[in-house]
């Protein structure tokens, strides 16, 4: 069962604190009984800050596309325990993990890197960054990517964010705000900074939407609202939230091909359900959200909260799958932490210790997927790196 600190349900007020392990929960509509695995302590609450007005941009109307027809899931898509009913969300009780011996942690350090034969920067990426503004400062400063005033110091550079900017962390909607203005100042550079959708932005649009009205889940009555707030939701980003957010978040892309590498939020091959090529993989994201279907929208969320596709046995078939078929050398992925991946998960309530040591990312599938979620939520780290890595 879900405690009572993590079932609030919608039109309740949300839990405004730093989220952990724990808060890889699911409305009890998608529960299934799972071995327990490690728990980790909430850390300290954060201070709300001033609400600020938000607007809704209303819904365009576009024709309905064709469905992909439904491919046999693969079987690192499932989670443990057998099988789980649709709508089912991975929570903290079912997140299998990767032993040290079986993957491999890669240090990263700032590095002058020559420019590509056209001209362009060095590539970047960033991973989870869950309302953690600070430590994306830091993270970006260490890089040289931007000045101690927050402005965009790389020239040329090229910089992807991975997704999941907001939910858990206590300033969602800064994080936003900052990597749009950095948008802006790095085209004027001759650069870049862009990013790709996550399965939290999805949900936040969701929530603001669609707020309480009832979802097919698949397994139940279910809620954006409620989903929302049992996986982290933030209060004070709802009530900052503006048109011009919801605006750009629905816009982003899912998947992206840089240098080789094949950027995308999650670790499942649940993309292949959108397209057979990237480019019909983003128009089908924006196709979706801007219709405005509720039912379609959380059925686009529910797939890209699947993880650990990856992992084990077949974990690099599933990456040679998702390669073939949209090119790419190497996956790059944030969404699964780390620490769930090294079976590191902090110290409990009151116990003496620090939280994991995340110093890079993983590499893994055979060297063909690379993890970039450093575990912040849970004090691990916010993870900016240059690519390609050397392991």
């Amino acid at each position: 069962m879900v405690e009572g600190s993590m079932t609030q349900g919608a039109g309740q007020e949300p839990v405004v604190r730093t989220a952990t392990l724990r808060d890889f929960r699911v409305p009890p509509y998608a529960q299934t009984p799972v071995p327990p695995q490690a728990r980790v302590a909430p850390p300290s609450p954060v201070p709300p800050r001033a609400p600020e007005p938000d607007t809704l941009p209303p819904a365009a109307s576009v024709p309905p596309h064709t469905p992909t027809p439904p491919r046999p899931p693969h079987p690192g898509n499932a989670a443990v325990g057998g099988e789980q009913p649709e709508g089912y969300t991975p929570t903290e009780r079912d997140l299998p993990v990767i032993r040290r011996g079986d993957t491999v942690q890669v240090r990263t350090a700032p590095e002058p890197s020559p420019e590509s034969g056209d001209g362009r920067g060095p590539l970047f990426v960033v991973g989870d960054v869950h309302g953690y503004l600070d430590e994306l400062l830091a993270a970006l400063g260490e890089q040289g990517l931007i000045d101690a005033d927050g402005s965009w110091a790389a020239g040329n550079a090229r910089l992807w964010f991975l997704g999941d900017f907001t939910d858990r962390g206590p300033d969602g909607i800064g994080v936003i705000d900052l990597v749009m203005r950095l948008s802006a100042e790095a085209a004027a550079a001759g650069g870049y900074c862009k990013a790709l959708m996550g399965n939290h932005e999805l949900l936040l649009i969701g929530a603001k939407r669609f707020a309480d009205t009832p979802v097919n889940s698949g397994a139940g009555t279910a809620t954006f609202q409620a989903a929302w707030l049992l996986n982290g939701g933030q209060k004070t980003d709802m009530e900052r939230l503006q048109d011009v957010h919801l605006q750009w978040m629905s816009r982003l892309d899912a998947v992206i091909e840089e240098d080789g590498h094949l950027l995308m939020h999650s670790d499942t091959t649940a993309y292949l359900d959108y397209g057979s090529t990237i480019e019909d993989v983003n128009d089908t994201v924006h196709a979706i959200l801007t219709r405005n279907d509720a039912d379609e929208c959380w059925d686009l969320f529910r797939k890209l909260t699947k993880r650990f596709a990856f992992r084990d046995e077949g974990g690099s078939q599933a990456v040679r799958e998702l390669m073939t078929t949209y090119g790419g050398q190497r996956v790059v992925h944030g969404h699964s932490p780390i620490p769930y991946l090294l079976g590191e998960a902090g110290p409990e309530e009151g116990e003496e210790g620090s939280g994991p040591v995340i110093n890079g990312p993983h590499v893994y599938a055979d060297g063909l997927a690379i993890a970039m979620d450093g575990g912040v939520t849970m004090a691990g780290k916010l993870l900016v790196v240059q690519l390609p890595l050397h392991d």
